[in-house]
C-alpha cells in the first residue's frame, strides 16, 4: 500500500521532471507522472525523468488525454493509427521510468447530442490498447471522469465484459463532479482498482488538499479495504487548491495516519 503525489499537483509550478526532483528532495517516494505535452510523450523524455527522479517510484503515468486518447477510437483510420503511434511512444516512456499503470480517460463527451456507445467496438479497441500497454509491462487502468464516457456506473462493467484484462482508477473528485457517490464506483470497480486519486472539498464546494475539507476519508479507505484494494493512493490536486508546497506534506501525513489505522 502506497501513498504518493501526482506531478499534476504541481502543474504551473514545476515541469514534470522538476516535480519529480522536488519529490525526491523531500523524500516523497511514490508518484504518478503527468505527461503534459507531445514533447513529453517522446521516449527520450524518459531519460530526462530518470535523471531527476532519484529514489521516487513511479506508480503510474497519465497524459493530457484530449490530445490523442479519444482518437484511439476514431472512425478515421488515419487518426486512429496516428494515435496508436503516440500511445506506443507513451508506453515506451512509461516502461523506461518504471511505471506499471496507465491512468486512462478514453473518449470525451464533447457534444450535447445523446451518446450511444457501441460496447463491442469499444471493447475491441480497448483490447488493442491493452496489448500495446502490456508489451511494455504496463496495465491499462480506466478512470472515472465527469467529461468522459466513464462518468456513470455501468460503463466499466459493460467494458470489462469485453476487455477482461482491464484495471481501474478511482477519482473521488471526478465522482463528485459526475454527481455519483464514490462508493458506487468502488462497488463497480471492485478488486480492479489499482490507483485512487485523492483530493478534498470544503463545505462551500471549493476544492482543497486532503485533510483540509469535509471528505470522510475513513469511510473511503474502509470501502476500499473491503474490496481488497492494495494499490496506490495518489494526491491529485489543482494549482489553486493550496498556496505552499509544504501543505502537500501535511496531507500525506494526514492520509498515512488513516491508512495505518484501516489497512493493517
Amino acid at each position: 500500500m502506497k501513498i504518493g503525489i501526482s506531478t499534476a499537483s504541481l502543474f504551473g509550478r514545476y515541469y514534470s521532471e522538476d516535480a519529480l526532483e522536488f519529490f525526491n528532495k523531500n523524500k516523497i517516494y511514490n508518484a504518478e507522472v503527468f505527461l503534459e505535452s507531445y514533447g513529453e510523450y517522446e521516449p527520450t523524455f524518459a531519460d530526462v525523468l530518470n535523471g531527476k527522479k532519484g529514489n521516487v517510484n513511479v506508480h503510474s503515468v497519465h497524459t493530457l488525454t484530449t490530445q490523442f486518447e479519444p482518437q484511439l477510437f476514431s472512425l478515421n483510420d488515419r487518426a486512429m493509427e496516428d494515435s496508436f503511434n503516440i500511445l506506443e511512444k507513451v508506453m515506451t516512456c512509461a516502461e523506461k521510468i518504471g511505471a506499471k499503470y496507465y491512468t486512462f480517460h478514453g473518449q470525451a463527451r464533447l457534444k450535447k447530442l445523446p451518446i450511444i456507445i457501441n460496447f463491442d467496438r469499444t471493447g475491441e479497441i480497448t483490447n488493442r490498447i491493452i496489448d500495446v500497454c502490456e508489451n511494455h509491462g504496463v496495465a491499462l487502468a480506466f478512470e472515472n471522469v465527469h467529461w468522459s464516457y466513464y462518468n456513470y456506473v455501468g460503463f466499466y462493467s459493460e467494458l470489462k465484459k469485453r476487455a477482461s484484462r482491464l484495471k481501474a482508477t478511482l477519482d473521488i473528485k471526478q465522482a463528485r463532479l459526475s454527481n455519483v457517490f464514490y462508493g458506487d464506483f468502488i462497488k463497480e470497480m471492485g478488486g480492479d482498482i489499482v490507483t485512487v486519486h485523492l483530493s478534498d472539498v470544503k463545505e462551500d464546494g471549493k476544492m482543497c488538499l486532503p485533510g483540509k475539507g469535509v471528505t470522510n476519508f475513513n469511510d473511503l479507505f474502509s470501502r476500499l479495504s473491503d474490496v481488497g484494494f492494495d494499490g496506490a493512493f495518489i494526491i491529485e490536486s489543482y494549482q489553486k487548491d493550496f498556496e505552499k508546497e509544504e501543505e502537500l506534506f501535511e496531507s500525506l501525513e494526514f492520509l498515512n495516519e488513516i491508512k495505518e489505522k484501516i489497512f493493517k
